[in-house]
């Protein structure tokens, strides 16, 4: 299925970068807590891990730090929930920061008043938004996450 969805004609066809002229989505323009702050803001991106099944002399390449059996997969998507952009076909062993040197080295370009909302595993550079470390962001710690994801499903949908 990964080289189905990484392969054309299903990527080619179906996965897009955002336009380079897109306005700022609605989610954040309409909301006071995060205009005029994420307003340069194209949406996420993160790795995530995919079970697979390596052949013998690769198993050892696709553990991850868990010890699975797993391909990385670099994922944006945006505010809109729709994914732009898949980086596939790493082994679990290999960091989110090493996928996204090679991703921009490769296809992903990100236009210069642009960013990308990241986590702490990536690196620090224009083009990623990432959390300072030793602070905590997780809404479940502020009170108010059940609230905001009610609001943010609500507006989605």
């Amino acid at each position: 299925m990964l080289i189905f969805f990484s392969s054309p004609p299903f990527y080619t066809q179906y996965v897009h970068l955002p336009p380079v002229g897109i306005s700022t989505p609605p989610i954040i323009l309409n909301n006071p807590k995060f205009y005029p702050f994420f307003k340069d803001a194209l949406g996420a991106i993160d790795g995530t891990h995919i079970n697979c099944s390596a052949s013998a002399e690769m198993r050892q390449a696709a553990r991850d730090r868990k010890g699975g059996v797993t391909q990385n997969c670099l994922a944006i998507c945006g505010f809109d929930l729709i994914f732009y952009y898949i980086f596939s076909g790493w082994d679990g062993s290999a960091a989110d920061s090493t996928m996204f040197y090679d991703a921009r080295m490769t296809d992903l370009h990100i236009p210069a008043d642009k960013y990308y909302l990241a986590d702490a595993g990536f690196p620090i550079c224009d083009a990623l938004l990432i959390p300072k470390r030793g602070v905590r962001y997780h809404l479940a710690e502020w009170g108010w996450a059940q609230q905001w994801c009610g609001l943010f499903y609500s507006v989605s949908l």
